[in-house]
């Protein structure tokens, strides 16, 4: 069995032209939308993502303002931006990018932060609404998981409700950004779902949980966690990791994900690589809350006296 190549990019293009006609709707209902990244230090996957969501609003024409906090910022310093950024009409959404520094205190600063500019669902209300299956936003790695594993069913003619209910998911890691969503969002799904991390790896176990998987969603921080021993024949393998791989040769350092792609391809049924599987989609989805945010907002606005 060779897997068949997941290709996010092109999901990502089709997504890209749905949010793209929602951000000119907006801008003909005079409504206003932005997009605003924060940063507390020098984290390598927080750079990229910051890189990548630069090109992606710029593409869509949606304005985006990056914020970029030294490591040694007080906590008081960051929730003042968070409530500049709560103030600022010209923001519709806010992303504040893990990880943070230890010495802040993360769930006092999610929820110093706006529930309706919240784009990826880390307030307690909008987590809670979530968890009950009546989500405000749709975190967008976990969203995008699915839209991505959703879109190759239907291009393989599974029928969606009968995958779901007769399959196993096994998520690999419990963040409160992507691990928990997905989990969540496996539920809404009527899936039989599994949440393991690293606990089981240390117990010796990873291989009993992940060898059951029909869908197994990686998302350790591990490159290169998950071999073909660790897969059963067939089954569908979605990598979220985004990991910076010095090649010491050249200097340069490369993104690998979580999954060893070359020893998974002959065994899975389909595999997301990476670069180029959830990424991309993960990219536009944001924009795309983003989008969504600015008629929440308008919305949820008191009537002017």
């Amino acid at each position: 069995m060779t897997a068949t190549i997941i290709d996010g990019r092109k999901m990502a293009d089709a997504l890209k032209e749905q949010v793209a006609a929602e951000a000119r709707a907006l801008a003909a209902d005079g409504i206003r939308c932005g997009l605003a990244t924060v940063t507390v230090g020098n984290d390598y996957g927080s750079r990229a993502y910051v890189t990548r969501i630069e090109r992606i609003t710029s593409r869509l024409a949606v304005p985006h303002q990056a914020v970029s906090l030294p490591a040694d910022s007080t906590q008081e310093a960051v929730r003042d931006t968070v409530a500049r950024l709560n103030a600022d009409a010209s923001v519709s959404g806010v992303l504040i990018l893990r990880p943070l520094p230890p010495h802040l205190d993360e769930a006092g600063i999610f929820q110093a932060l706006s529930p309706v500019k919240d784009i990826e669902a880390v307030h307690p209300d909008n987590a809670g609404l979530l968890a009950l299956g009546r989500p405000r936003y749709l975190p967008s790695t976990a969203a995008s998981i699915f839209h991505v594993l959703d879109g190759w069913l239907d291009a393989a003619g599974e029928d969606r409700a009968d995958f779901y209910h007769r399959s196993l998911i096994v998520v690999i890691g419990r963040s409160n950004n992507v691990g928990k969503p997905a989990v969540s969002l496996a539920y809404d799904r009527q899936a039989a779902v599994e949440s393991i991390d690293v606990w089981a790896s240390r117990a010796g176990r990873l291989g009993w949980h992940t060898r059951r998987a029909d869908v197994l969603i990686v998302a350790a921080g591990v490159p290169g966690l998950i071999r073909s021993e660790h897969i059963k024949e067939g089954a569908i393998v979605l990598d979220v990791g985004i990991n910076p791989l010095l090649d010491p040769a050249s200097g340069r350092t490369r993104t690998v994900g979580d999954v060893d792609f070359d020893d998974v391809i002959n065994r899975a049924r389909a595999v997301t690589p990476v670069p180029g599987g959830i990424g991309p989609v993960t990219d536009v989805w944001l924009v795309r809350n983003t989008v969504t945010a600015a008629r929440n907002a308008l919305i949820t606005s008191p009537e002017p006296k």
